[in-house]
């Protein structure tokens, strides 16, 4: 395969595992030194109404592969810049919004094109800044390249969501508008820093309304590189402006005046603030689009293939360590098959590469700080505590292992069925194994949790299958897959929805009826004029 020539390499998802990869790594493998010394340590200001903004403290980012390695200096946009964001947005806004549905889709598609040419180097971006595995990194920014042109897609087929209705009396006509909010606030996390900022404000865009991002920061730095993309791309001054920081700031977005809505992706927890404090905390509501988290369970029945389920359960739980809304944290394993799965989950644990990420054969790269460590090792001394047998869950040291939080995946079999481990998220490698003999009884046991995200089962029989998809009470279900249980939604293809805790919406992403909620409906009732 020619290097020279990354577009003719092949597309990495999230579920063609199987397939050859080594053009991918070859280019990629000239890619990361590259970006490490041409874009890694460099000053990265915000970006408010196109113009670079340094209103605030400076904030200093180390990568969580290796903390000797400075991704860069960004500044925590103080309550002044934020101000300058919204105003420089209301200005910008109506204008966006009058220019048409098709001339955003344009625009919108243009991004697609700047980040599809950059896709290496953002790829390598998110890979220094997250600890992703290569595959995971270059899988992510595929997918956003995907989730910009899908809503692109959804929006042209629809003709902007407007409808033309019934007329009642002669000369009278009648339309069905979808208009834009105004300007939307979008705070994303850090795990899928560049997929999940694109599904909220590509959207918000689409949409017409202006934006004011906050990314993780974790993740400030793909957060620039995706300003910069929109900028390139054609989004005029002021329609996307960055503002990074951490909780201060966020809070100085989700309290101005001047925030008409806002799309949030991170825990239950602040989900529910937002949805309290903007949705209701006002003279009126306002749209609070929050995907909070998950806690997944798979089942795997006396009747499934077991390799299969072995891969896609370690895959969903150990993948991108852990850090995924998605990730599978819960095994209800069939008494017929519990010992042999055990054992060959254990197994497969075991074997999991676990190091450097910039390495093609690494599979898991590091927690991404020591708040998420000191969780996941809290975990399993409190599995411990309760008589549970874990297998790995131990902090590794040695070589590179001794400057990032680096730690072995856990594997935790015999806690007590009501234990508090086996419900809460816990965004680590931590998968929890609970028996069954009846599956409606394991599937009621596994829904009794406050999320609702995504659920799997491993099944050969038709009537299970049609129990699980009938019963599980989770927005997203997958069946009978070795590249993840509970995980690897792409655009157009799975939708991604949260019942319950795990969203604040009942449309997903990913999917046509996601980019109308940030919109609301107009009627247009208009009498022509006789003659």
């Amino acid at each position: 395969m020619n290097a020279e020539n990354p577009r003719d390499l092949p597309r990495v998802t999230y579920s063609n595992i199987r397939e050859d990869f080594s053009g991918v790594h070859d280019h990629f493998d000239g890619v990361l030194p590259r970006v490490r010394e041409t874009m890694l340590g460099q000053d990265q200001p915000n970006l408010i109404d196109g113009q670079d903004d340094r209103a605030g403290a400076e904030m200093t980012a180390q990568s969580p592969i290796d903390r000797r390695l400075t991704l860069g200096r960004f500044v925590a946009a103080d309550a002044d810049a934020v101000n300058r964001a919204f105003a420089a947005a209301r200005r910008a806004q109506p204008e966006w919004a009058a220019s048409g549905w098709a001339h955003r889709v344009a625009v919108l598609r243009k991004a697609a094109d700047v980040l599809e040419d950059r896709k290496y180097e953002v790829s390598a971006a998110c890979l220094f800044e997250v600890g992703k595995s290569r595959m995971e990194a270059i899988g992510e920014i595929e997918e956003t390249v995907d989730i910009i042109r899908t809503y692109a897609g959804f929006m042209e087929e629809a003709q902007g969501f407007d409808v033309d209705l019934d007329r009642v009396n002669p000369g009278e006509e009648t339309f069905d508008k979808m208009r834009p909010f105004g300007v939307f606030g979008v705070i994303a996390p850090f795990n899928f820093p560049v997929a999940l900022s694109v599904g909220m404000t590509s959207a918000a865009l689409l949409a017409g309304n202006a934006v004011v991002y906050k990314p993780s920061p974790d993740a400030a730095l793909t957060g620039r590189l995706l300003a910069e993309i929109y900028r390139d791309a054609g989004v005029p001054a002021g329609v996307f402006n960055l503002v990074c920081g951490g909780e201060e700031t966020g809070r100085a977005i989700a309290g101005h005046p001047d925030l008409d809505g806002i799309a949030f992706t991170g825990s239950h927890r602040v989900g529910m603030e937002l949805l309290r404090e903007v949705g209701a905390g006002g003279q009126h509501a306002r749209p609070v689009l929050a995907e909070m988290g998950g806690k997944n369970p798979c089942y795997v029945t006396g009747s499934a293939t077991l390799d299969d389920a072995v891969s896609g359960l370690v895959r969903s739980a150990y993948g991108l360590q852990g850090q995924k809304c998605s990730a599978c944290s819960v095994a209800f394993l069939h008494d017929d098959i519990h010992d042999d799965a055990v054992a060959r989950l254990r197994d497969a644990a075991n074997a999991v590469k676990i190091g450097d990420p910039a390495e093609r054969d690494v599979f898991m790269g590091p927690l991404i700080n020591d708040t998420s460590l000191d969780r996941f090792l809290n975990a399993v001394q409190e599995a411990k505590a309760a008589g549970a047998t874990v297998h790995g869950g131990e902090r590794l040291s040695g070589g590179i292992y001794d400057h990032g939080c680096y730690v072995s995946p856990a594997l935790v079999t015999g806690l007590p069925d009501d234990h508090w481990l086996h419900r809460e998220e816990l965004f680590a490698p931590f998968l929890t194994v609970r028996r069954f003999s009846d599956l409606a009884e394991a599937i009621t046991r596994g829904n009794a949790v406050q999320f609702g995200l995504t659920a799997g089962i491993y099944t050969g029989d038709q009537s299970e299958l049609d129990l699980f998809l009938n019963r599980a009470a989770a927005g997203a279900l997958y069946a009978n897959r070795p590249s993840g249980a509970t995980t690897g939604a792409w655009p157009g293809t799975q939708t991604f929805c949260g019942w319950k805790g795990s969203g604040t919406g009942s449309k997903g992403g990913l999917g046509a009826w996601y980019l109308p909620q940030f919109m609301r409906e107009q009627s247009h009732t208009i009498m022509r004029p006789a003659g």
